[in-house]
């Protein structure tokens, strides 16, 4: 059993917060919290694990969501160690706003893809076919980086997608469309990957014009700067690094 805590969305931010709070952590406790961008649960999930068999009696766990929301909920107060974007510009926001130790480093990169059902029952066959009128698309918000990314696409391409709705984190795009709640999302190639056969993907050579590094920093309120920067060793690896492109992720 996976044993890594996941916190899901900005809505836990109280939880997070009376935990870190609570003053029940042991003096001794080796304990690390890594907030994380949502496409990296299965490969951070299983990079814990690996952590902390490597480390006895060491403990990592993850918040996973949107990369704007962990900001949002970092500069509100929440407390971690270390702090995984999918995108360069949230890492930015976290260092003006003075939560970092250290400069970032580049570990993984990731572009989109369009998931659609399986099959691919619409026929979805290029980007400009996700403004087919009367396809339900989902796609991220413009601040979450899977966003930011399908706008310039979009620019790229001289496409105007008209989006069902905007979600805030990959993941939930995902999930709209293997819920079949929606024809077609864009998503990263890892999360489509992950899905397994929930979900075909389409893939489409626009996606070359925007492609997300992923930064990984530790942060000022960590309580074990030691064990955070070991753990970002630990991504930086030969078997960090393997764990990511088995997932899908493209080097920095």
């Amino acid at each position: 059993m996976k044993r890594s805590k996941v916190f899901a969305s900005a809505a836990t931010l109280a939880l997070v917060l009376s935990a870190c709070g609570s003053g029940d952590e042991p003096e001794d406790s080796r304990m690390i919290m890594v907030f994380a961008a949502a496409s990296l649960q299965s490969a951070f999930t299983e990079i814990g694990e690996q952590f902390d068999a490597d480390n006895p009696g060491t403990t990592v766990e993850f918040s996973f969501a949107g990369s704007s929301d962990l900001v949002t909920q970092l500069t509100q107060g929440a407390q971690a160690d270390a702090f995984a974007s999918a995108d360069a510009q949230n890492m930015d926001k976290a260092s003006q706003a003075g939560l970092l130790d250290g400069e970032p480093v580049n570990f993984a990169s990731n572009t989109l893809t369009i998931a659609v059902a399986p099959g691919n029952p619409k026929r979805i066959t290029s980007f400009r076919d996700l403004t087919t009128p009367g396809l339900a698309v989902v796609v991220c918000a413009p601040q979450v980086p899977c966003g930011s990314a399908a706008q310039r696409v979009e620019e790229a391409a001289g496409v105007d997608i008209t989006p069902v709705s905007e979600e805030t984190s990959v993941s939930d795009v995902l999930n709209k469309v293997t819920t079949g709640q929606a024809d077609a999302g864009l998503v990263y190639v890892t999360d489509a990957a992950g899905a397994g056969n929930k979900v075909t993907a389409v893939p489409f050579p626009e996606s070359a014009s925007a492609v997300n590094t992923y930064p990984i920093a530790a942060l000022k309120s960590s309580q074990h700067q030691e064990l955070a920067r070991k753990f970002i060793d630990a991504v930086m690896s030969q078997g960090g690094q393997t764990t990511l492109a088995a997932a899908g992720f493209a080097k920095p």
